[in-house]
């Protein structure tokens, strides 16, 4: 069962350190473009089958590493020695720094008052306010041209090193990937929720859910009536992406 690129992605096998060091390490060059980092999951799997967009997106991202652990297990049976890194453990490292390089400057967009609220007050902690960021999109905003090219526009015009995009799959893979030749050269990290996690305003999954693989079960509990039918459909999809992946191969 041996397969170089499980559902035809590049998946990494860099850890959660490895990616922030290398946001941190040095400015992406003009040449560089871009540098989007994707967390996939079952969800993601199962909407790139159906969605040109996000697998548009996929297929030109820097990094691609395993969030949920059915996608971490599949690519092990397919021959990748590849760990589970989430994107709570890359926004842990982004957001966990004791000093910020003089020369980043990063932009937030997230989705309410209360996200932007804990944004702000972790830059003022961390006394990088002037050379943070933050706005809240309308729902939708990916579909809509010209607010998304304004977007585009205000995060180039910052001067932005670190794009942090917590407005959810697949809005935030879809507009940078649409948006990267106005977005400044950059790395982009889709990373959904985890932003809140970090900021204290979500409730992660104990250690002892994570650590057996349920914290998907955790979420559902916490947000039954958004998430049942998500995670039921996920699952359909998953299923059938990995079967498809047989037959490709």
């Amino acid at each position: 069962m041996m397969r170089q690129y499980p559902f035809g992605l590049r998946l990494s096998g860099d850890s959660a350190a490895d990616i922030a060091a290398a946001a941190f390490t040095r400015p992406r060059l003009t040449t560089d473009g871009v540098g989007l980092v994707v967390t996939p999951n079952i969800d993601h799997i199962a909407t790139i089958r159906r969605n040109p967009g996000l697998a548009r997106a996929y297929a030109h991202a820097e990094r691609i590493v395993c969030d949920g652990w059915p996608v971490q297990v599949y690519a092990r049976l397919c021959g990748l020695r590849v760990g589970r890194v989430t994107g709570c453990e890359i926004t842990a490292r982004l957001m966990g720094m004791d000093i910020y390089p003089a020369w980043h400057r990063l932009f937030f967009v997230v989705d309410s008052p209360l996200t932007e609220a804990g944004v702000r007050a972790w830059a003022e902690r961390h006394g990088v306010s002037e050379r943070c960021a933050v706005t809240i999109p309308p729902f939708g905003f990916e579909r809509d041209a010209d607010f998304s090219g304004t977007l585009a526009a205000e995060i180039a015009g910052f001067g932005t090193t670190v794009l942090i995009m917590a407005v959810g799959a697949p809005r935030s893979e879809i507009f940078v990937d649409t948006h990267r030749n106005r977005l400044p050269p950059c790395w982009a990290f889709c990373v959904g929720q985890a932003v809140k996690v970090e900021l204290g305003l979500v409730r992660r999954a104990p250690a002892r859910w994570r650590a057996a693989g349920v914290e998907w079960l955790w979420r559902m509990l916490q947000e039954p009536s958004r998430l049942t039918t998500r995670y039921v459909t996920a699952t359909f999809g998953f299923g059938m992406a990995v079967i498809e992946d047989q037959f490709r191969a």
